[in-house]
């Protein structure tokens, strides 16, 4: 596996702090006998912008999903080293997740569908109803409270998904290739407000994509991974500074970085 550093002047990687995650040798057998990840080890580090990027199939969102507790490794050990118990001993994974499509409940309005983790948590209305406004507000829906999935754009139910994922101020922001069904200026806008976003909240983001672009453009941290059966291939360092805009999206280093991470992707692809 190969892990460098992203930049014209490149400086190690360190990170004293425990992982927010631990993935050691994890691999992910389903019952029809298909491999889908082998032997994967990963650290997720407090603050970190993550993405894992590979091509359709190569396990990308198993891995995601199993971090999230939605499946079991057949094998290997995902650990929280600086999680919170609770009475019965059992770890709490302090997570949001945001899925591919933003699977809103169609009778909620936008704020009603932002409480609902709230509402599931046992947090009072009036409570639930402040929290949930106030991060329709940081996702750029200010206004939109009381509108209906149907009533909203692509662009805007992906946000009141993000603002769902977000509203229990995770530690870590889990997201499934969310951008992938929308349009390009949709897209780049929407990447521009998750940075800004990542930015304030400081949570801990792992992004799954399949474009290099938009792995370059949003990650401190890529990890490039092979068709299947899911192996890393690369961990790559972006020595790029934030904020990040438009500037630095058509800038000669965002393209020299585009290409690094390409030729990583087709050493992947073609392993």
């Amino acid at each position: 596996m190969d892990t460098a550093s992203l930049s014209t002047a490149a400086r190690p990687h360190i990170d004293v702090e425990k992982p927010l995650v631990s993935i050691r040798h994890v691999s992910k057998q389903f019952a029809n006998g298909t491999l889908a990840v082998r032997d994967v080890d990963l650290d997720l580090g407090s603050g970190q912008f993550i993405s894992l990027l590979g091509p359709s199939g190569c396990g990308k969102s198993t891995l995601l999903r199993m971090i999230a507790g939605l499946g079991s490794p057949s094998s290997g050990t995902i650990d929280w080293p600086r999680t919170s118990h609770d009475a019965a001993g059992r770890p709490e994974r302090d997570l949001g997740f945001v899925f591919q499509d933003p699977t809103l409940m169609p009778w909620a309005t936008a704020l009603g569908n932002v409480m609902m983790p709230l509402t599931l948590k046992g947090v009072r209305r009036r409570e639930a109803e402040a929290r949930a406004a106030e991060m329709l507000a940081l996702v750029g829906l200010k206004g939109f409270e009381k509108s209906y999935p149907r009533e909203l754009s692509g662009g805007m139910k992906m946000r009141v998904s993000i603002a769902r994922g977000l509203v229990l101020r995770p530690k870590i922001l889990l997201m499934d290739e969310p951008f992938a069904a929308l349009d390009e200026i949709t897209r780049h806008r929407l990447n521009d407000d998750l940075l800004e976003l990542w930015w304030k909240e400081r949570f801990t983001a792992v992004f799954v994509t399949h474009s290099v672009f938009e792995s370059v453009y949003l990650s401190k941290r890529i990890v490039v991974m092979a068709a299947r059966p899911g192996r890393v291939m690369a961990d790559l360092d972006v020595d790029a500074p934030y904020p990040r805009d438009e500037l630095f999206r058509t800038s000669a280093d965002y393209a020299h970085l585009c290409r690094v991470v390409s030729g990583k992707l087709k050493e992947a692809i073609g392993s």
